[in-house]
Order: C-alpha cells, then structure tokens, then sequence
C-alpha cells in the first residue's frame, strides 16, 4: 500500500506566502523560499506552489522564485498559476519544479492536458480543481474561485483522468481555510470513481480532521496551508499521530 503523502501549499502573492478564508481576505505568512526549506526540513513528502493571481491577472508565473525554491529543497514540488501552454511547461520544469498544476486553463483548454501528458509525462500534469457545491450539485470555478462554470466536479475529474493527469488536487470553496476538515464525502466519490491519485485540499483544521481525509475521503493525499504556515499543526507530530492511527506515511 502507498504511503500517503503530507503536502504543505505555499499560495504566493507578490512574492510572499499568503492564506485567506474561503479564498479572500488574505495574510501574509512568510517567505515562500525559507518555508519550502523549513518544511523539507520537517519530513514534508511534497510541496505546492500557486500564483494564486497568475490567472486573474494574465501573467506568466514567476520562474526566479522556482529557481529559488529547487535550490534549497530536496523534495519535490508542483508549481500552479498562469499556465496556458506548452513553453510554460517546460520553462518550469526547466527551472527546477517536478510537476505543474493547471486549473482554469485547463477547463478552457482540455487538450492541454493530453499535450503535457504527451510531451513530458502524465507523473508532470496534476490537474487542480475548485469547486463549490450549489444547488445544481458540485460545480467547477475558474480563476481563483473568481467564476462559476457549467461543469460538473465529478464529470470534469473523469475527463481529466481520461485525458492524462497524473493526479487531480480537488479543493472544496466551501471548506477552504475554516478549518472544519476536508469534503470528505465528495472526495469518496472522486477516490472511487478515478484511475489516480486524489489530493485533498480545502479544511485541514486538526491533525483527526487530516486522518478523515485518508480514511473517510480515500485521499492519496492531503494538502494544508495555515494550520502549516501558523505552526498550529507540526509536520513531525502529525506524521507521528498518523502512524499511531493505523495511517502508512514516511516518516
């Protein structure tokens, strides 16, 4: 059995690590390069990186920082934000990160997928997605959180599967920074429905509510932010407590 894996997500803005609450109102959590060090350092098995404005704001996701980044870590890391096409790809990948991230580019551009699976390897392309649940079911939002589409969680996941992706990262809108643990029930479904592994994203707000991710949602594995960032949850404890619960991770 896989191990599950500890993912701490570093949102840049500005050059800085930022968290917010259901994606606004957002602070200042430290320097993007120190913590990705910091968390090597604690027993992380991976890294996140999105420019979380790339998209809104139509830029190119900044590649010094990457540059930075895989010079002082030793763990892989997956870069997000302003992605739009094969040279972003690779300008990234070239600059040290292991994987990248598409979320609204992908939704306006399916067949980026199967290009980057194509051209560098379905292990490159995690497929990220925001989603809410409204009164028409789960529903997938562009830019941020910014713009509700048509599609459908779980029909957009299948097709990403199809198409490529090595791994889907689903953040719940709804649950992201309260802290009332993960969409556990919707995170089953996706589990159980796909080919590939799924990133929980989206409530971590206790070391029990990770553990539900993993046992309740099928998670492959889960992603935090603040409870990381403000040293509310310590990755050794956690990696420690998971083991006592039963859970296979590296510790």
């Amino acid at each position: 059995m896989l191990a599950k894996r500890i993912i701490p997500c570093l949102d840049i803005k500005d050059g800085q690590t930022v968290k917010g609450t259901n994606f606004i109102n957002l602070r200042q959590a430290g320097d993007p390069v120190e913590l990705g060090r910091i968390y090597s350092e604690q027993g992380a098995d991976e890294l996140v990186y999105l420019d979380i404005t790339a998209s809104h704001e139509n830029r190119k996701t900044f590649t010094h920082l990457v540059e930075q980044v895989a010079a002082q870590i030793n763990i892989p890391f997956t870069v997000g934000g302003g992605i739009h096409e094969l040279k972003d790809v690779e300008r990234l990948l070239n600059a040290g990160a292991d994987k990248i991230s598409i979320n609204s580019s992908a939704i306006r551009t399916p067949q980026l997928i199967d290009e980057i699976a194509r051209h560098f390897g379905s292990q490159v392309c995690v497929v990220a997605i925001d989603a809410r649940q409204t009164e028409h079911g789960w529903k997938c939002f562009l830019n941020g959180g910014r713009i509700e589409t048509d599609l459908d969680l779980f029909a957009w996941a299948h097709e990403a599967n199809e198409r490529g992706a090595g791994e889907i990262l689903f953040t719940s809108m709804d649950h992201d920074g309260i802290k009332q643990g993960y969409a556990n029930t919707a995170l089953a479904q996706l589990s159980e429905r796909l080919t590939i592994p799924v990133i929980a994203s989206g409530g971590a707000g206790s070391k029990e509510h990770i553990k539900e991710a993993f046992t309740e949602g099928k998670a492959s594995a889960a992603l935090a932010a603040s409870v990381f960032h403000f040293g509310e949850i310590k990755i050794p404890e956690l990696k420690q407590y998971l083991c006592s619960e039963g859970i296979n991770v590296r510790i």
